[in-house]
């Protein structure tokens, strides 16, 4: 089972890394082309509206969907009636958003223009949230991954076709296509893009849906809606969690530096994205897996080998990309404007490394149908992200939203475990996931904050940890390579 896991995490880690690293290209050219700081605060806004709307507009129905295709015999039924209900709720938003669009510009004080992107975006991506989610269930790893990379080339390929050509057009006696296709503002092409690659991503899916066809059990729908409201409400207060720091910068802090500030932050908070794909990769694998082998004997075993390994490549991930930020920095912020904000690193890594591990402790809410401690937690780590941020912002600025990324998701980390142990005890190895996920901390932060950031004795950390995990986990780490 182990096998099958990290085949299929290595498959969906294919399928998330290369895309992310496309993407991953693009904030170096985005700090590099965009105007200022500003502009790309702009984008890291409204980038955090639209994290928190692809959480509303699917409703935890791609978990729901999960779980149900497992326990129901007609598993076409299920197809439908989530690609229905999807699809029902999706048109709705969009027509009443195109509707009140004025409103809400007015409301989010978020330009007109924006905020029709992120209608059509968002409309877009809620659509293709069942298809990708059958081709997950199906197993069918390399078309979900060919799809997802399909979408960031032509994203990225358009992005850098509209700054690199469209945005070098001479406005001075231009014609109406001149006009249509120059903009002064750039922020405007990078959502055009991202319009474009979702639109093709539609268009891939669309024979699905004449194939299964839109049916609605509404009993059925009932079911699943019920299973799905706590994953929607723990997804929204995962959302919080996630991206309203951004959001409480711009309304916290003078209007004169609020964006600005979001950018250096946010480009330095993508420091974390290496730990991010990490995490999406095994997860995307894992979440299957963890419903597929729930009535397994030895499925809590298997639940808590899964969770070591884990912190152990985590643990990992973490160290490294402390020991060489001052190496990283140059690939990703290559603009010193930005490096004030490289403090915040550790503990965005840290807080990433922690949603990780709670990911994994929550498999005892999901496969024994207590989803609603899952919205319990979440809520809890968004009562907390909201609180610090609103104390600490005003007092340390952007620091403030950093340790409140880490808090929340700390103590997520630790609820989790806590409730499980009662509710659906697991075997975890404390021990050992206490000391690699110790180490790394403790030699990661005395590498870049009391030797400040030296390479070498970071260096000399590094394999001393892995040193040490080669001791402990020769015999079960040479089994899974040989695999």
């Amino acid at each position: 089972m182990l096998q099958r896991l990290f085949k299929q995490t290595f498959i969906y880690g294919l399928a998330t890394v290369l895309p992310r690293i496309l993407t991953f290209l693009l904030t170096p050219f985005f700090i590099t082309q965009l105007k200022s700081a500003e502009d790309y605060g702009v984008y890291s806004l409204i980038m955090a509206f639209m994290v928190l709307g692809n959480v509303v507009l699917s409703y935890g129905m791609e978990t729901a969907f999960f779980r149900f295709i497992n326990k129901k015999e007609n598993s076409k039924e299920v197809l439908q009636t989530g690609l229905t209900s999807l699809f029902g709720s999706t048109l709705i938003f969009c027509l009443l958003g195109y509707l009140f669009a004025n409103q809400i510009s007015a409301l989010l004080e978020i330009n007109l223009i924006y905020i029709r992107f992120i209608i059509t975006i968002l409309s877009l991506d809620a659509l293709v949230v069942i298809p990708f989610a059958a081709l997950r269930q199906e197993g069918r790893s390399i078309r979900y991954g060919i799809i997802k990379i399909i979408n960031v080339v032509i994203n990225v390929a358009s992005v850098v076709i509209f700054f690199l050509v469209f945005a070098k057009l001479n406005p001075i006696n231009s014609n109406w296509i001149t006009n249509i296709l120059y903009q002064e503002n750039k922020v405007h092409y990078i959502f055009t893009a991202n319009t474009i690659a979702s639109f093709v991503t539609f268009l891939v899916f669309i024979p699905m849906y004449f194939k299964t066809k839109l049916k609605f059990n509404v009993i059925l729908f009932k079911q699943m809606f019920r299973y799905a409201l706590p994953i929607l409400i723990a997804g929204i207060a995962f959302s919080v969690n996630e991206v309203f720091d951004k959001i409480i910068l711009k309304y916290l802090l003078p209007d004169n530096i609020a964006e600005k500030t979001i950018g250096i932050y946010a480009a330095c908070y993508k420091m974390g994205v290496f730990m991010s794909l990490f995490i999406t990769a095994f997860k995307l694998g894992v979440e299957p897996f963890f419903f597929h082998h729930a009535e397994q004997k030895n499925a809590k075993k298997t639940y808590a080998d899964i969770t070591l390994y884990f912190t152990i490549l985590g643990s990992f991930i973490l160290l490294f990309i402390l020991v060489y930020t001052d190496w990283l920095k140059y690939i990703l912020i290559p603009n010193k404007e930005y490096w004030e904000a490289l403090v915040i690193v550790p503990f965005i890594l840290l807080g990433n490394l922690c949603l990780g591990i709670y990911h994994n402790l929550s498999v005892w809410y999901k496969v024994s149908d207590q989803t609603n401690y899952g919205a319990i937690i979440s809520s809890l780590g968004a009562i907390i992200t909201l609180t610090l941020n609103f104390w600490l912002i005003p007092e340390i600025g952007y620091k403030g939203a950093a340790i409140a990324t880490l808090a929340a998701y700390s103590v997520m980390m630790l609820t989790s475990y806590f409730i499980g142990r009662k509710k659906y005890p697991i075997p975890y190895n404390l021990k050992k996931i206490g000391l690699y996920l110790g180490l790394s901390i403790a030699f990661g932060f005395t590498s870049f904050y009391i030797f400040n950031r030296n390479i070498l004795i970071g260096t000399i950390l590094l394999f001393l940890f892995l040193g040490i995990v080669y001791i402990k986990e020769k015999k079960e780490l040479l089994k899974i390579l040989q695999a």
